[in-house]
């Protein structure tokens, strides 16, 4: 196995929940060390769900793979001291606090620096202006599940939907393990330290920004409309099938729109529309302005296909698809052979495969070895 680029990195985590953890782990997967921090009997995550049958967090353990762990009396003197220890020592690649428990002068950028001037402190928090938050009170700040969900008879959205994906703290925790590996650049080059807070609020409207959803009402004076699982902006949706499978489908390009027309006979009638409509259906904008005649026309070839018969047919074109499929069946079928998963044997849950780095540095995926117990590293990580 390869030298990974953050070995010789010690990163001290004092964390909960999604983002300072993700943070961690990705830093862990490109080899720095990672030791968390827990109050004695852990933060309030060490017991979220979801739950093995006899209690341990399988949430716990995936976000903490490949670290060292550490519990400490966080409101004693002594115990303060000894985190203060610990990330100002261990050398030149010591140094780096990630935390979203901030607010703590003893853990202050100004406290650490004081003690070792080159620290490098990232503070995670829920809102710009310091106030709690969490992903989905961000979430509903900012606009997205007002155009999420299915859509009423009127075409109108039937109320806001939250996503389940925690979206903005797995962005704000990538975000911050690029801080974290851009301030140790700089520190490699200049001797400088950093004071960086990382607002999980501005990472929502950071990106919200760069995809034009808060640019467009600022330009076009217009939101974006809600469009059920249309997609926005061309030709995609999901279609039925005759035995009751579902697959999505979008035609992002005119040659994948032509294959979509040619697979599902209808280019006669897309043809007619097309003329009489006085529409190009090799723009973007036609196709998604004129979707609701072309969607019923598509919609009568896969109600009338079994899933087989759909797969095969879509395999042999351009057109991207998928059928849409629960974890289960992914976790059964997609993980043996696929190199970004490992077999990992996590004390509490057994063996099950273990996803690594998505990244691939020459050839090679990261993994890490399995979560640690509580405080197993105590004895240990202060020498």
């Amino acid at each position: 196995m390869s030298a990974r680029p953050l070995e010789g990195i010690r990163v001290v985590e004092v964390s909960s929940f999604v983002a300072s953890p993700l943070c961690g782990l990705t830093l862990a997967q490109l080899g720095a060390e990672v030791i968390r921090i827990d109050p004695v009997g852990g933060a309030a995550d060490v017991h979220r769900w979801p739950l093995t049958s006899d209690g341990h967090s399988i949430y716990w353990t995936g976000l903490n793979k490949g670290k060292k762990s550490v519990t400490v009396d966080l409101r004693s003197p002594e115990g303060q001291t000894s985190v203060q220890d610990l990330v100002t020592g261990s050398g030149p690649g010591g140094g780096i606090l990630v935390t979203n428990a901030g607010g703590r002068q003893w853990m202050s950028h100004d406290t650490l620096a004081a003690l070792r001037p080159d620290v490098i402190t990232l503070e995670l928090l829920g809102r710009s202006d310091g106030s709690p938050g969490v992903d989905y009170t961000v979430n509903a700040g900012i606009g997205f599940p007002s155009i999420t969900g299915p859509l009423d008879a009127a075409g109108e959205p039937a109320g806001v939907v939250n996503h389940v994906l925690p979206a903005w703290d797995v962005v704000c925790g990538i975000y911050a393990a690029l801080a974290i590996t851009a301030a140790v650049r700089r520190r490699e080059q200049t001797g400088t330290g950093a004071r960086i807070t990382l607002p999980l609020e501005d990472t929502a409207l950071a990106i919200a920004g760069a995809l034009g959803y808060l640019t467009e009402p600022q330009v076009n004076g217009a939101v974006r409309p809600a469009t059920g699982n249309d997609v926005y902006g061309t030709y995609g949706t999901d279609f039925e099938t005759a035995d009751g499978g579902r697959f999505m489908i979008v035609a992002l390009t005119p040659r994948h729109f032509r294959d979509l027309v040619r697979l599902t006979g209808t280019t006669d009638a897309v043809d007619a529309v097309e003329k009489s409509l006085g529409a190009d259906f090799s723009t973007d904008t036609d196709r998604f302005n004129h979707r609701a005649v072309l969607t019923p026309l598509f919609a009568a070839w896969f109600a009338r296909h079994t899933t087989a018969d759909v797969e095969e047919a879509l395999a042999s074109s351009s057109v991207l698809s998928q059928r849409y499929r629960d974890f289960a069946e992914v976790a059964g079928t997609d993980l043996t052979g696929n190199p970004l998963f490992a077999p990992l044997v996590q004390p509490g849950l057994g063996e099950y495969l273990a996803a690594g780095l998505p990244a691939v540095f020459d050839g090679e995926h990261y993994h890490t070895g399995p979560a640690p117990a509580l405080g197993a590293d105590n004895g240990t990580a202060f020498g």
